[in-house]
């Protein structure tokens, strides 16, 4: 009976201090975890909340914020990765930890850029305004005393003007620099230098304070990161979230073999994105793609099926039609081939590029074709590429749209829901070989690609009822490792 007296207290102490240390399923984020966690621990964190942000950038262009679907989407995904959904839950300490935590962890590895900052930003927001509109009236006032927001409740008789009999029942009195957008939209009453805020417009000036807050927050971070760069175990570890790819693994070949060389020229036009699409037209108009080109095109064409045999006789038939004779390419390129596949060197499986990976690194310069359209041609020369492929005018100005506001993954996807005719293809897309596998999944009614011999030896495309490679593939967390291993190949790649 004594151990178990001792065993409860010690219990109610800790649910105390826990209770104590997050208050609130909601804060700014101010103060810094100080516990030791392990890199694991720290990784998955990490790759957890950067799912969720990405998943809100999808929601906030795919659906009005604050609707009844976007909730429900968000929630859904709130409740999926164990991130803080319900505000009065007593027992998600765990869910509050990991919160806070991963937070932190991303504010590191998304400082490091102007573009990264203000991605971060604009999600973390998104996150915050939901979370906040969600609370209901008495937990949004303790929310706000914590937070040291704690604006003077005014009821509307108070404040002696018949015009607002009617309007409002009540609201908080605010500082007019607090107020400045309300002001200019005509939502708050103004009178002896100060605003008074209908409380359903309380968050406007709440989320304003909080995005000053982690704007300063992100410039002094940025700032601290020479001390950090000098830890060789967190500095690979942040640099690879900030374009970090979390989907499935695509050098897992499940399909290898079911893609016939004949029928790579119609794929292209039907099932290929708008990189690999631009990729394959300028080889086969020039004959000829420099190392980034041929890096990004190769390893997709390996993670959609081809096999080495196939590559090789693909880019060889190719190269030979334009400069380069067969015994050059035998030397020198058919190595760097065999390389990307395992054969040669370290005998390393090299893994598809990411969406995330072909926009953040590697800029295509003149006479280049790799890179992302959306991300790195002028909007002019992509506007005209969209019209050639009978992209309606309509569609064209939604896609310029999501690429001025920054939304290259986005506008992708909007391509291909133009390109096959769907309103919402219910994924978020992340990758060249997931837009391949959803189109092929689209147009053969959910099924694979498979291909057999005929009795005259030519292939044919057959339906096969496995399911399709997304949703078999092994999920990964992480492409730190094939972007080390990529340094390598690329060694290989360097002869135009």
């Amino acid at each position: 009976m004594e151990f178990s007296s001792r065993a409860r207290l010690k219990h109610a102490r800790l649910a105390g201090d826990r209770r104590e240390q997050y208050p609130h399923s909601l804060q700014f984020y101010l103060e810094p975890p100080m516990e030791s966690i392990s890199l694991v621990e720290f990784e998955s964190f990490a790759v957890d909340r950067l799912k969720l942000l990405k998943v809100i950038e999808n929601l906030g262009v795919s659906h009005v914020r604050g609707t009844d679907v976007y909730k429900s989407k968000l929630e859904s995904e709130l409740r999926k990765l164990k991130f803080p959904y319900r505000a009065l839950a007593e027992d998600d300490y765990e869910a509050r930890r990991k919160d806070h935590i991963s937070h932190f962890i991303l504010r590191l590895a998304y400082c490091q850029s102007e573009d990264l900052r203000r991605w971060f930003l604009q999600q973390e927001m998104d996150l915050f305004r939901y979370r906040f509109n969600e609370l209901t009236e008495s937990l949004m006032q303790k929310f706000l005393e914590h937070a040291n927001l704690s604006f003077e409740a005014v009821i509307a008789w108070q404040l002696h003007e018949p015009s607002l009999s009617g309007l409002w029942d009540a609201s908080y009195q605010v500082g007019l620099a607090d107020a400045v957008d309300l002001f200019r939209a005509r939502k708050v009453f103004i009178k002896d230098g100060f605003a008074y805020v209908p409380f359903k417009e309380i968050d406007v000036i709440v989320l304003n304070n909080y995005r000053t807050k982690l704007s300063k927050a992100l410039a002094l971070t940025a700032r601290s990161l020479p001390s950090i760069q000098s830890d060789e175990r967190l500095q690979p570890l942040l640099n690879h979230l900030s374009h970090s790819y979390v989907g499935p693994d695509y050098s897992i070949q499940k399909n290898t073999g079911k893609i016939s060389l004949e029928q790579i020229d119609a794929l292209s036009v039907k099932s290929f994105p708008l990189c690999m699409r631009q990729l394959h037209r300028a080889l086969r108009d020039s004959h000829h793609l420099r190392h980034g080109g041929r890096m990004q095109y190769g390893l997709f064409l390996k993670g959609i099926g081809l096999t080495l045999e196939q590559a090789l006789e693909f880019w060889k038939k190719e190269f030979i039609r334009g400069k380069v004779d067969a015994d050059k390419f035998d030397k020198g390129y058919a190595y760097s081939i065999r390389h990307s596949y395992g054969k040669e060197g370290r005998r390393t499986d090299y893994t598809p590029y990411s969406c995330m990976k072909i926009i953040m690194s590697n800029p295509p310069s003149q006479g280049d074709y790799h890179g992302c359209p959306f991300r790195h041609s002028d909007p002019e020369l992509l506007k005209q590429k969209l019209q050639s492929y009978k992209i309606p005018p309509s569609g064209i100005t939604q896609v310029l749209e999501l690429v001025k506001g920054v939304h290259y993954q986005l506008a992708c996807q909007k391509f291909f829901e133009l390109t096959h005719d769907v309103d919402d293809i219910g994924f978020s897309l992340n990758h060249p070989n997931q837009y391949f596998t959803e189109s092929q999944k689209l147009l053969n009614g959910g099924r694979e690609l498979k291909k057999e011999f005929n009795n005259s030896g030519n292939f044919q495309q057959k339906n096969n009822s496995q399911e399709s490679t997304n949703s078999s593939s092994t999920p990964t967390s992480s492409n730190a490792k094939a972007d080390t291993e990529l340094e390598g190949l690329e060694a290989y790649f360097t002869e135009d």
